[in-house]
């Protein structure tokens, strides 16, 4: 196997650029986690507030316990979906932030 020297520059260049390339898309998938999150934020905010001022203008126990039923159910398939969602947020960011890395190694593995 023959080492051809002159070719180190350029490597080291793209292995530069691959990383450089990675970190620009962890940057965009963290602000696109950190917006859905707040989102959610306000979301789920929002919906406590509007069950509080339900559950102040309930008369009967019963009609509290219905209230109180329905908002925990609301609130859970809220939680959940938004746990996918950003389940499926981490994971795009996983498989974009490598995607540059494993080009570099892939011409890497070609030269060898």
């Amino acid at each position: 196997m023959a080492i051809n020297f002159s070719e180190y520059p350029t490597f080291g260049k793209d292995q530069f650029e691959a990383i450089q390339a990675s970190a620009t898309e962890v940057s965009k998938q963290l602000q696109a986690i950190a917006a859905e999150t707040t989102d959610y934020s306000k979301r789920s905010l929002e919906s406590g507030s509007a069950f509080v001022e339900k559950l102040l203008g309930v008369t009967k126990f019963e009609q509290a316990i219905a209230l109180q039923q329905d908002f925990a159910k609301s609130s859970y398939e809220g939680f959940v979906a938004e746990v996918t969602k950003l389940g499926e947020l981490y994971t795009t960011l996983a498989k974009e932030a490598f995607k540059p890395v494993e080009g570099a190694i892939a011409k890497v593995k070609a030269s060898a």
